[in-house]
């Protein structure tokens, strides 16, 4: 059980979160099991529902959680946010169209390393390793195509609140584009953050398709980030 709320991202001790199970650790350690919060419904009609997916629950304990739902697309673990499921199989395979046409929006929030000053758009490939744990990386050769735009929205001393957009959805893309360009996620260790946190701190805050947009409020460790 221990062993499992670690893989899951749950147990700290005192900020720092608690990533190998078997690492010695004193005897008299305190430590501190941090459950998600109760999943939010956005909307939901007979074809489609939006959740507001908590960090640190992946995308897959939501699909099982709802009967008869399906992903329409997936979120990082650590990611908060806008997270659509569909509802009959009909409306899935539309909708899943609509994502491989690149014509769904898909709107992000995220905490960065360093200061951002101006927009920045990155058109990288990116290959991704699926071996073991997911991990992705520029690569012009064996990557796919893979587009962001990056706007500053604040400034808290060395790091920058960015609003993000993206038209294509590889695994960790932006996580990967921002860390590329010199500015990971704070919380990011995966991607060259050096910044502790309690997870990576980006959100899918808003996202259109077909005639449907579906906004998430920022949770409290983006909105009020210090």
């Amino acid at each position: 059980k221990a062993k499992e709320l670690i893989d899951r991202g749950l147990v700290f001790v005192e900020d720092k979160k608690v990533k190998i199970a078997r690492a010695d650790i004193h005897t008299e350690t305190i430590f501190r099991i941090e459950y998600p919060e109760d999943i939010e419904i956005l909307y939901q009609d007979n074809d489609i529902i939006a959740i507001n997916k908590p960090a640190q629950v992946d995308s897959y304990d939501i699909q099982d959680a709802i009967d008869g739902a399906e992903l329409l697309h997936r979120l990082d673990r650590d990611t908060s946010g806008v997270l659509l499921l569909g509802k009959n199989r009909a409306f899935i395979d539309h909708a899943i169209k609509e994502f491989k046409a690149r014509r769904v929006e898909k709107h992000y929030v995220a905490w960065i390393e360093g200061v951002l000053y101006e927009k920045v758009e990155i058109d990288e490939p990116i290959f991704t390793i699926k071996k073991g744990k997911a991990f992705s990386l520029i690569d012009p050769v064996r990557g796919k195509k893979a587009h962001t735009v990056v706007k500053p929205e604040e400034l808290q001393g060395k790091k920058s609140k960015v609003h993000i957009e993206i038209t294509t959805g590889r695994t960790h893309q932006i996580r990967v584009h921002l860390a590329h360009i010199g500015h990971p996620i704070v919380g990011d260790e995966q991607y060259g953050s050096r910044t502790q946190s309690k997870r990576v701190l980006l959100h899918s805050a808003k996202m259109k398709i077909l005639d449907y947009e579906f906004n998430a409020k920022e949770p409290k460790d983006i909105a009020r980030y210090k």
